[in-house]
């Protein structure tokens, strides 16, 4: 009986350790690129209302890219952001809604189990022409990657997971380009293209279940210039909250606050709510 156990004991452990040495030999992907389309609309009609009212029809289009590397203690995360979006308001024709392209670059190397020797890039920009509609005739205020915002610079990173992470870098560098129709503004001086700024950055990014098929994401980036005015803090918070109907429907929900005293002494404000359509085009593994 013993030598049946004793050799019951040995046909276990030796059985742990294949399965063991089989999972450790499975090999880790290395690259992970993920491509996201969804398309928002959202429609408003009337016809003899007694209040009043103008037709309005909206649609925004958001198309995504993130490419993620993970080997031994290096991470490097990417994400390209495009969107554009128009409105057509009664009378008024159509007005821009949207329009953004933006690419983020985190790289890290690891030192302990969360916190990360980090390297970030940003780069942000707009397609087309921006107008002030509350003047007649209407004012173009911004233009073709005009402006466009550079920013990059060494830091420390806290990642608990890719839901939710830290970064602060002391010592950023942030570069503001105009063409020459725009010069003298968002903080470029008059006659130059290029404006100079350095100072501190502070990115999070935190993305959890509010409730079952409920999902909110908060992104949010601080910058303190210490060249210009180092109490003066720019601020671009984004939260999204997606309401899942099923696997490509869902309704969409964001609210987008920028603080930046270049680019306007206001508070900017963008509210957007509709039906969305949400499809993967590209899903890859690369090991």
């Amino acid at each position: 009986m013993r030598k049946i156990a004793l050799g019951f004991l040995i046909l276990l452990a030796f059985t742990t350790y294949s399965q063991k040495k089989k999972q450790d030999t499975v090999p880790k992907p290395k690259w992970k690129i993920h491509g996201r389309l969804a398309f928002i609309f959202n429609q408003s009609s009337f016809s003899n209302w007694a209040s009043g009212g103008e037709n309005t029809v909206a649609g925004n289009i958001n198309i995504n890219y993130d490419f993620n590397y993970k080997k031994d203690d290096i991470n490097w995360d990417s994400r390209v952001i495009s969107g554009y979006g128009l409105s057509h308001l009664g009378d008024h024709g159509y007005r821009k809604t949207n329009d953004r392209l933006e690419v983020n670059s985190l790289l890290g190397i690891k030192t302990s189990s969360y916190w990360f020797l980090s390297f970030i890039g940003n780069f942000r920009t707009q397609y087309t022409d921006g107008f002030d509609y509350s003047k007649e005739p209407k004012a173009v205020v911004s233009g073709f990657f005009s402006p466009s915002y550079l920013t990059f610079g060494p830091g420390m990173l806290w990642k608990k997971s890719d839901d939710l992470s830290i970064n602060v870098a002391p010592a950023t560098a942030r570069y503001t380009f105009v063409s020459d129709s725009f010069s003298g503004r968002f903080g470029v001086e008059e006659g130059e293209n290029v404006a100079f700024s350095l100072g501190f950055n502070l990115s999070s990014y935190y993305k959890f279940q509010l409730m079952e098929n409920i999902e909110m994401e908060n992104i949010i980036t601080l910058y303190s210039d210490y060249l210009e005015n180092v109490r003066n803090v720019d601020l671009d918070y984004q939260t999204n909250i997606r309401f899942k109907v099923n696997k490509n429907i869902n309704m969409h929900m964001t609210f987008h606050t920028i603080i930046d005293d270049n680019a306007s002494s206001r508070i900017q404000f963008r509210q957007l709510f509709g039906l969305g359509v949400n499809y993967s085009f590209h899903e890859k593994t690369i090991y």
